[in-house]
């Protein structure tokens, strides 16, 4: 196609230069030139041969003279460019004093500049010299104002200090914001707690391509259950779930801080209704520990909702040492002790040193507690009193474990 273009060019362009030399030809004209008191006399044509030899004269002295100038700026340059490259190179294998000067050499041409005085900064941080990495930022902030101010709030930010971080990527110099300073501005949001307006910039985070989407669905995750920790009413509790995709109603982290809000605000119905919607979708040891610590007001439908569990996930813990809650002492030690044997670890230990310290068995709750501590440490735990072999069987023996295709599967 651009051979046919071009074909079609240079034949219009001889068929023009025919018709004009056909119009030459037959009336050569006539340029009359006077100049002092001489005339000169000339065809159109060789007027115009020589306004082209006198424009390529023109150019040929022109390129003449400047070809010192062009010499020397692309020396500059060429050092330019060596500079910087020697100066990054010293930054990475940390040699901070060699690479601050290189870089701050290099940055004296405006085309390496931002590139430069942001390193140089770095290299400045790096050895201890804050006063130098400020005028390092000062330098940058005239040539390039949008690098200056994201360097400027990293800086702020690395030194936990997000206010005023936020207030440096708000300024109107640092506007429109690059992909980085997206990012950072939505992490000190969060740090505020102000994470409802941060995950409200995850559609212009994934737009920018500002990280990975396995890392922006770390960060959604994370942000939407932050944002529900801090609502600040029922209402904003409603409408922040109720705006959640489907996928995040159902994520572990995100349905505990709802529970947990709506807790606090007395919607222990909503919280353990959410929590067992999310179950039923996905199995979370996390969200059964939340949903054993939300306060019950009935009783028996708690209690059948956990036996219903420990029915389908035998080998739970966490839905072991809820129902010991809801269980009179006697009941509850076996149930305890069965959580033990399944991987409860202290938190099993501690609920039977509170349950036996009700009961009055002094010395089995100081060996409970003691348990506690050592299996934190990884250390093995002390035999109960009135607990013998045949019990601890008892609590290993009634478990079998399925996997999804109901095949009988070993503990882990």
């Amino acid at each position: 196609m651009n051979l046919f273009r071009n074909l079609l060019f240079w034949l219009a362009l001889a068929l023009v230069g025919a018709l004009v030399a056909q119009v030459l030809v037959q009336d050569p004209g006539e340029v009359l030139v006077r100049f002092r008191g001489h005339d000169y006399r000339s065809t159109v044509v060789g007027a115009a041969l020589l306004l082209v030899i006198a424009a390529f004269a023109l150019w040929l002295l022109w390129t003449v003279l400047a070809l010192p100038f062009r010499g020397w700026r692309g020396f500059r340059n060429r050092q330019a460019r060596l500079r910087l490259t020697d100066g990054l190179g010293a930054l990475h294998l940390g040699h901070w004093a060699r690479a601050e000067k290189q870089l701050e050499l290099a940055a004296q041409r405006d085309e390496a500049a931002p590139v430069a005085l942001v390193a140089a900064a770095h290299a400045a941080d790096a050895r201890g010299d804050a006063g130098a990495a400020l005028r390092h930022l000062d330098a940058l902030t005239e040539r390039a104002p949008l690098a200056s101010a994201i360097a400027r709030a990293q800086r702020a930010f690395d030194e936990g200090d997000p206010t005023t971080a936020l207030a440096i990527l708000d300024a109107p110099n640092a506007q429109p914001l690059a992909p980085r300073g997206l990012m950072l501005r939505a992490h000190a949001l969060g740090a505020l707690g102000r994470a409802h307006e941060a995950y409200g910039m995850l559609g212009a985070l994934r737009q920018q391509q500002a990280a990975s989407p396995a890392h922006l669905d770390e960060l959604q995750s994370h942000w939407a259950a932050a944002s529900l920790a801090g609502a600040p009413d029922a209402n904003a509790l409603a409408d922040r779930w109720d705006a959640l995709p489907k996928t995040l109603q159902s994520d572990p982290d995100v349905v505990g801080a709802y529970a947990e809000r709506a807790s606090a605000m007395r919607w222990d119905a909503a919280a353990a209704s959410k929590i067992e919607q999310a179950l039923a979708a996905h199995w979370d040891e996390s969200l059964v520990e939340t949903y054993g610590a939300l306060p019950v007001d009935s009783p028996e439908a708690r209690r059948a909702q956990l036996e219903a569990w420990l029915a389908a996930h035998p080998e739970s813990p966490a839905t072991l040492r809820a129902l010991a809650r809801l269980q009179p002492w006697p009941m509850a030690e076996g149930t305890l002790h069965r959580a033990v044997a399944q991987g409860g670890g202290a938190h099993a230990w501690e609920a039977l040193a509170e349950g036996y310290a009700a009961a009055g068995d002094a010395e089995s709750a100081r060996l409970s507690y003691a348990n506690a501590l050592r299996a934190v440490r990884g250390e093995p735990t002390l035999a109960l009193p009135n607990r013998g072999l045949r019990d601890r069987i008892a609590d290993e023996a009634a478990i079998e474990i399925r996997d999804e295709h109901g095949v009988p599967r070993l503990r882990e």
